[in-house]
């Protein structure tokens, strides 16, 4: 199995994030902004707001003197000891701020040995997550998650997975066409959310937007109710915006 190669724009920003703090760390005393756009060539208004990034997810902090110096987040993340724990509760408190920014469930997901998995989410008595009443490895064909992970694979990857798990009519909305999904995730753009319009369960909405790190698909997502519906683009665009300090979190 490959997956598609199309870097996005969050992932251009781990890039040039993972510059800044490449550079930081290597002065330790620390660094001032311009001193950083000097040494990394990022344009000022850019760098500003990664930087700003970088503090809000504790990955740089700002002394008194104005310079830069790498901060707790990073620590963490840098050390081999504990690293898988230090990386599971930083991207959980990305995933709870992310909820209470957006106001809905929130998911993060990987594609694992052929199997989609719901690795972590953030829910609330006020956003509850969805009733998982198909198992989601099941029905990656019905599921943003699932389409989500599927679009990142290439032909033979989704012919094979669809192969392994029929595509069963979940709801009325349910595609259960191979020819016709396969032609739906091929047009896909690879940095668009895709949603899930009651395909799964009747009476919600998903999105969800690729978060590919490494060799593994993976994926941000999130779900509203159907009363909400109307909210749905806009939490999606705030749900790609925030994909940056995830992937950061993974590549670190």
């Amino acid at each position: 199995m490959a997956l598609r190669h199309e870097p996005a724009a969050s992932y251009h920003s781990v890039q040039d994030a993972l510059r800044v703090l490449e550079t930081v760390g290597r002065r330790g005393t620390g660094i001032n902004e311009t001193g950083l756009a000097r040494e990394t060539g990022i344009a000022t208004e850019r760098l500003t707001t990664l930087l700003r990034m970088l503090r809000r997810e504790a990955y740089v902090e700002q002394i008194a003197d104005g310079a830069y110096v790498t901060g707790a987040a990073f620590a963490r993340l840098g050390s081999a000891d504990g690293h898988q724990q230090a990386l599971r509760d930083t991207l959980q408190r990305t995933l709870d701020r992310l909820r209470d920014r957006v106001g809905a469930a929130v998911y993060l997901s990987r594609y694992v040995d052929g199997e989609v998995r719901v690795t972590q989410y953030a829910d609330s008595p006020a956003t509850p997550k969805v009733n998982e009443w198909v198992d989601f490895r099941y029905s990656a064909h019905a599921t943003a998650v699932g389409k989500s992970l599927l679009t990142q694979l290439d032909h033979e990857g989704r012919r094979d997975h669809l192969a392994r798990h029929r595509p069963a009519r979940l709801t009325s909305r349910t595609i259960t066409s191979d020819r016709l999904l396969l032609s739906k995730l091929a047009a896909q753009p690879p940095t668009a959310p895709v949603l899930d319009l009651q395909e799964y369960a009747v009476g919600t909405v998903c999105a969800a937007v690729p978060l590919t790190a490494g060799s593994t698909a993976g994926c941000l997502a999130l779900s509203l109710p159907l009363e909400h519906a109307h909210r749905l683009r806009r939490a999606a665009d705030t749900l790609n915006r925030s994909a940056a300090p995830m992937l950061l979190s993974l590549a670190i």
